[in-house]
């Protein structure tokens, strides 16, 4: 497995689409996923902290998983299946593994309330994994806009790199 993290939710800007960019750990490898604009409403609340009055989806189930004695060990994207991704969630509760079946938004959102780490199958990676420049460590607002990337570049950039992408690029 390979040991990625989000390294942005963004829009593509034909389909209007939300897209997550998980980028290896150590690598500058990149994993595209399309997910729904509710996921990327929740893995962007918890990227920001964003803490609702009463638990949303992912703060309950994770809240359920510490109810019962368990912790995620690790949010897994494990597979492309007829352009659908598939992810597991790995619970550990006492000494036994728990594998959960879910989607990767819902698996990354998780992930990120919790702290666990994210992975990626490495054939997954080697196969659907795009080498991309990703300088987004200026996201965050600190003030100071003279070190922030422009967003007409970053907007640029990310056009550039959705018209490389065939759709045989997802296994159609």
């Amino acid at each position: 497995m390979v040991e990625v993290v989000l390294r942005a939710v963004r829009v593509d800007v034909g389909s209007s689409t939300p897209l997550l960019l998980l980028e290896e750990v150590t690598g500058s490898r990149v994993l595209p996923i399309f997910i729904g604009a509710p996921e990327a409403a929740a893995i962007a609340y918890a990227l920001q902290g964003v803490k609702a009055p009463r638990p949303m989806s992912h703060d309950l189930l994770g809240n359920v998983i510490v109810a019962l004695g368990a912790q995620l060990f690790a949010a897994e994207i494990t597979e492309l299946r007829d352009n659908t991704f598939y992810a597991n969630l790995r619970l550990l509760r006492d000494r036994d593994e728990i594998n959960v079946s879910a989607r990767p938004s819902d698996a990354v959102a998780l992930a990120l309330r919790v702290g666990a780490p994210i992975l990626v199958n490495d054939e997954l990676m080697a196969a659907e994994g795009r080498v991309m420049e990703l300088d987004l460590d200026d996201d965050e607002d600190d003030g100071d806009d003279t070190d922030a990337p422009n967003e007409a570049d970053l907007v640029a950039e990310l056009r550039e790199f959705l018209d490389t992408i065939r759709p045989e690029d997802f296994g159609q």
